[in-house]
């Protein structure tokens, strides 16, 4: 992977000027801490419809930020003007927002200690997509969609890709002072079948997840890069076709209790919703009521609540490789760290922000601050939330094989979720019903339910290393004003027993 460094257009900005008049400024009117934020976004979508130019749109979002606190006030401004003569004027207008809050707060702020640090960070990527000309990248997505359409199950397609490049620099009053820069890229191409006679039509999606690579992630054809091996498209593309096409006859599933084989093209996105949204703790504490609700997972059920099987092993972790929540340090200059959620089924962590972490008596945050660009304030977001592959686990045809009735299924779809992260309905892309130990064929409108407990509960075979897939999404909401935040979720197969098996179009035909 090549050794790559923050841009230098980037380095080039006045950092030093900026944070010595934010910092000096905030100090001087009584601010206890300060930090400030320089940030620039590069986003680039594009969107091919039947291999042809559907939407292209790049975008460059640059600004400067002060946040401070002032007798335990928060206070937070922002501008699109990188000066130190902007900074100074920012630091004024956050103290002075904190003062004005003053009278109406009842808890004092206090921040978790956490040590000083000191330099530059980069995502480990080998080709910046940003450097990839367009027309180029245009030709690849109209390259793969062709593919697809030259099979006769294929009536369209639908193709996009979405690149990213986030850069950061971060200084405040303790003497911490941080630049790093992120790249991350999503695909997904979309075919989409119709019955000539009866007008049906079914979709079928790629299931390759977004990550923390480069253009890299769309050109390596299943090779290893940098160490790490990336997505095979030419499989994936050949493969999905005929998929698509058993897909559109296939029955409509039974409901009923099913043993089930989730891959972890889907199961990232349960851990997602029933793990990692539950276990961020300003949601536990009430803090998230407003937005999606708060959480079952409440504090007085730390260290005791049988989240699952004793096979369950999550972790919270910012420096997994190509995790889409990798970092060097958090946006209040944390470090990144990686720690135990959920440890042989219990419930014994949470997520993080330094604030959190001193009204939690803990002794320092885990580094779960971000805030999605320059004029938003950081808030508590998840790191990469993993579910631990059993070191000797069993391969995916071993998971299988060990099934007599069941259904194993790939890739993520809809989902729906309670306000407290407990009762939840997941659907997927592909279903393959399961007889004596082997696949027999597609069945369609499949719809998984359950409580997170009684879920994770029925957790009977977790997969081994050979199974893991670091899974994720660029979009998870949160907050108000709302703001979204990159994160993956690794995971192997695992084997779920019993689990409540919906019919999903008779369900919403009720």
């Amino acid at each position: 992977m090549t050794n790559r460094t923050v841009d230098h257009d980037f380095l080039a900005l006045p950092f030093a000027q900026c944070q010595d008049a934010a910092l000096s400024r905030a100090r001087e009117l009584g601010a206890g801490h300060a930090d400030v934020r320089i940030v620039r976004l590069q986003n680039s979508s594009i969107n091919l419809r039947d291999a042809r130019l559907d939407g292209n749109v790049t975008s460059v979002d640059s600004g400067l930020s002060v946040r401070v606190l002032v007798d335990g006030c928060w206070g937070f401004a922002a501008t699109g003007e990188i000066s130190s003569d902007a900074a100074a004027r920012i630091a004024e207008r956050a103290v002075t927002m904190a003062k004005v809050s003053a009278p109406l707060v009842t808890q004092r702020v206090v921040l978790a200690p956490e040590p000083v640090h000191v330099g530059n960070w980069v995502s480990a990527y080998d080709l910046d997509p940003f450097e990839v000309p367009e027309a180029d990248r245009i030709s690849l997505l109209a390259e793969y969609s062709d593919r697809l359409l030259t099979h006769t199950a294929v009536a369209h397609t639908d193709a996009r890709v979405l690149a990213v490049k986030e850069q950061t620099f971060y200084a405040d009053l303790a003497g911490s002072r941080t630049t790093q820069q992120r790249v991350r890229i999503e695909a997904e191409f979309t075919a989409v079948a119709i019955d000539s006679e009866t007008g049906a039509f079914e979709t079928m999606t790629t299931t390759a997840p977004p990550v923390g690579r480069g253009w890299e992630y769309l050109t390596g054809g299943g090779q290893t890069i940098g160490g790490a091996r990336v997505w095979d498209w030419n499989s994936e593309l050949a493969g999905l076709p005929e998929l698509l096409r058993e897909k559109l006859h296939a029955p409509s599933v039974d409901a009923g209790r099913y043993t089930l084989v989730i891959d972890p093209t889907n199961l990232w996105l349960t851990i997602h919703e029933s793990i990692g949204h539950a276990t961020e703790l300003d949601r536990a504490l009430g803090y998230e009521a407003n937005y999606a609700g708060t959480s079952f997972a409440t504090p007085d059920k730390l260290g005791t609540l049988q989240y699952g099987t004793s096979l369950m092993n999550v972790i919270g972790d910012r420096t997994v490789t190509h995790g889409l929540s990798t970092v060097g340090w958090d946006d209040e200059g944390v470090g990144a760290q990686e720690w135990d959620i959920v440890k042989d089924g219990v419930l014994v962590g949470y997520q993080l922000d330094r604030s959190m972490a001193a009204e939690f008596e803990l002794p320092r945050s885990n580094g779960c601050a971000y805030a999605d660009s320059a004029t938003h304030t950081a808030i508590q977001r998840m790191p990469n939330v993993s579910l631990k592959a059993d070191p000797v686990g069993p391969s995916l045809e071993a998971l299988i094989g060990g099934v007599d009735d069941g259904i194993y299924i790939v890739g993520d779809k809809s989902w729906s979720i309670d306000m407290q992260r407990f009762n939840f309905q997941f659907t997927g892309q592909q279903f393959h019903k399961i007889k004596a130990g082997k696949l027999a064929g597609q069945v369609k409108d499949v719809a998984y339910q359950a409580t997170t407990t009684d879920f994770w509960g029925s957790m009977t075979a977790v997969g081994g290393p050979s199974t893991y897939l670091l899974g994720g999404a660029f979009n998870c909401g949160k907050g108000q004003p709302g703001q979204v935040a990159p994160v993956s979720h690794g995971c192997p197969a695992a084997l779920f027993e019993n689990v409540n098996v919906l019919n999903s179009v008779k369900e919403a035909g009720r």
